[in-house]
Order: C-alpha cells, then structure tokens, then sequence
C-alpha cells in the first residue's frame, strides 16, 4: 500500500511538472498571430444535415484542392462516406490534404489511414504525442476546425465528422452548433492558418506557393479571422466583454470561465450590461455540466440569465456584444480553449449577415428554460461530489 501510495504520489508531481514546463517552454517558443479585417460573405449552417451536404458538395466540385482540418473524423458512416469522398478526388487528380487532431480523431484506424495514402490523400495527425513533456503533449489539442476549396471556398465553426453531429446519438438528440461558409477575401487568411498548421507538422512548406491563393473580390460582411494556440484566447474575450455597453450573449457547451473573464463578467453587469448566457442541460461529457456551477451561482445572484437549451445538445461557441459584434468559432468558453487548445474564431462586424444571427439566437433561446438559483444550488450529493472533481479538474474538461 505505502508503494503504490509512493507512485501515485510520484506520477501526480511528474505530471505537475511535465504540464507547467512543458506549457512554458510553449508559450516562450510562440509568437501572437493575427490576420486583417477583410470582407467575405457568410452562410450560417446550425444543423449538420444542411452543412455534410453543402460541403460534400463543394469538395465533388473542386478543381484545384481541398485542405481539411477537423478535431474529430469519427469511424461511422458518415465519416466513411466523407473519407470516400475524399479518395475519389485524390485520384481525380486533386490535391486533397487532410490533417487531423490525433487525439480528436483516435477511432481513425490505420487501415483507413493507409487506404487513404493510397488513393494519394495526403495525410496527417497533428499534435502528435511528443517527449520529453509526454502530459503537457497529450493535453494539446488542435481544436480547429478548417476547409479550404480551391482557395475560394472555406468553412470553419463547431462541426465536426461523425453520426452525433447529425442528431443520431440518442442520449444527446438533435445537434445544435454554429458553422460558416464564406466566400472572397477572407478565405485567404483560413488557408494560410491551414498551411501554417501542416508545415508544423509535415515540414512541407506551401505557404508562398501562389497556386493556393488565387485573387478574390470583397465581399459584404466585414469580419477578421483570430487563431490562438493555447494562449491570447482570454485578451479576446476580455475585449469583447468590455466592448458591451447594453447587451452581452455568450453561446458555448462548456462554461467554465475562470477568474479573470469572470470578474470582466461581474464588471459588465455592474455597469448595467445585460447578460444572457446559453449552455446545454445535457453534457456530453463527465462533469462538465457540474463545473459551470459555482459561476453560475456568482453570475445569477448578480442579475445575470442562464439559460440550459433543452432541444438536444447545443454545441455552438459564440458571442454577440450590442448586437453589432460576434464571434464565431471552434473556441469554447472553458479553461481548455484558453489556455491548452489551438483555435480559430471568426469576428463579425456589423452588417445584415448578423440579422441571420439573431434569428437563430432567439430560436436558440425559445428552446431553453432559465435557471433559478435553486437549479444551481439545490444539489444531491452526487452532484455535490461531481461539483467537486469538475472545479478540481476544470483546466482539463
């Protein structure tokens, strides 16, 4: 007993100081990234049906290439159907690259992995498990979700490839989540965070080769692409927090803010921001649901409205300030996306496309219930200890 009490010990302190070093050394090597504001148009997909068919559409039609950057390929019909897809370009004669998360995209078998070599995909993992930081490497994750089709068509948002997305897990139901199609100049700057991210982890540098970003117009929206990798994420919803003058609306699947948004949350509402946060009642994952709570009880007793969609699982990550600025994206509003996760946010200006916004906003809100503080406080025990393990563990959920 004494033994393995010893070892238990010993691996709590290495992983302790494999995830703290390894995080510094990161954060030391990385330099803060950002791209201009352009001007594209928008499509907004909140169902997953809409989106594979449009976007399987648009990868039949490519001329050029087709670069895919997903967290999750699922091994289920759907992402065989999308992998197929693939290999059928590819021996067209399509440049197709597709780069996967490698913990995201784990139930990818080498089979499908080799079969898709074969058929002339060129293909990835990113962020694959490195020494000497083994925990620190293990918890990065590439969180983007990214397409780019023959550099004038491009898709980043919530969505990933698999049956859930589509509504077809039963104990989560229907899938709510925000992607966008856009159109014109921006596409440049997600094929140049695309090609960024495979040279990181192939060597192969693409990111001055012309062929890959043809001439494209203005479009009518203005917006301006943010990538972060594990840090810079907080400044920028720090900045949007700030910005609100009237009304603040956070989207996200989890919710677990930490200090300082918090307090920026707490700040906004004392100055008479009106607050509105969306979060699923399902989880779908362990103590996620229980460790928004202890915010959720600061940000009630505040005035804030919480709200637990009841229509399936939501998933979509967004932000809307004063109904003139949004944020969409792959990032979440939890300590993973701030702090560990690589992601990819969009903000919209204002322009008629944010109308469409607000529409599925309140369609979003007309499925919810609002929380009491007694939904928040009146725990069993079970929940009691759930809290406990989700606040202990909330840098990791």
């Amino acid at each position: 007993m004494n033994f393995l009490f010893l070892v238990l010990i010993f691996l709590l302190l290495w992983a302790t100081f494999d995830f703290i070093y390894g995080r510094k050394i990161h954060l030391n090597n990385l330099k803060p990234r950002s791209f201009p504001v352009r001007h594209s148009n928008f499509k907004l997909y909140t169902y997953g049906q809409t989106l594979y068919k449009e976007l399987f559409t648009d990868i039949q039609h490519a001329k050029h290439h087709v670069h895919i950057l997903f967290f999750i390929v699922k091994n289920d019909e759907i992402s065989h159907t999308f992998l197929q897809l693939l290999m059928e370009k590819a021996e067209q004669g399509i440049e197709v690259r597709l780069l996967l998360d490698r913990i995201g995209s784990h139930h990818l078998s080498k089979q499908t992995i080799c079969k898709l070599k074969q058929h002339g995909v060129h293909f990835s993992f990113c962020h694959k498990i490195r020494l000497p930081f083994l925990f620190f490497s293990v918890n990065q994750r590439n969180h983007r979700k990214i397409t780019i089709i023959d550099g004038k068509i491009g898709y980043i948002g919530g969505f990933n490839i698999g049956e859930e997305y589509l509504g077809h897990n039963q104990e989560l139901g229907p899938w709510r989540d925000y992607h966008l199609r856009l159109t014109e100049e921006g596409v440049q700057d997600l094929q140049t965070q695309f090609l960024h991210d495979w040279r990181d982890d192939t060597n192969e540098d693409l990111l001055h080769e012309n062929c890959y970003f043809p001439i494209l117009k203005k479009g009518e929206t203005s917006h301006r692409f943010i990538p972060t990798d594990g840090a810079y994420l907080q400044q920028t919803f720090l900045d949007l927090i700030e910005k609100a003058t009237k009304e603040l609306y956070i989207g996200t699947p989890y919710f677990i803010p930490g200090k300082k948004l918090m307090n920026a949350l707490l700040r906004a509402r004392k100055r008479g921001v009106r607050i509105i946060i969306l979060v699923p009642k399902k989880a779908d994952h362990p103590f996620v649901r229980e460790a928004k709570l202890p915010y959720c009880r600061k940000l009630i007793k505040a005035g804030c409205h919480i709200h637990e969609f009841l229509d399936g699982f939501f998933h979509a990550k967004i932000v809307m300030v004063d109904g003139c600025i949004c944020d969409i994206g792959t990032a979440n509003f939890d300590k993973r996306s701030l702090y560990i996760n690589h992601e990819i946010n969009c903000i919209l200006y204002d322009s008629p496309f944010l109308e469409q916004v607000k529409k599925e906003i309140e369609q979003d809100l007309k499925a919810s219930i609002l929380l009491s503080m007694d939904d928040v406080s009146s725990l069993s025990l079970s929940d009691k200890g759930k809290e406990w393990i989700g606040t202990l563990f909330s840098f990791f959920l």
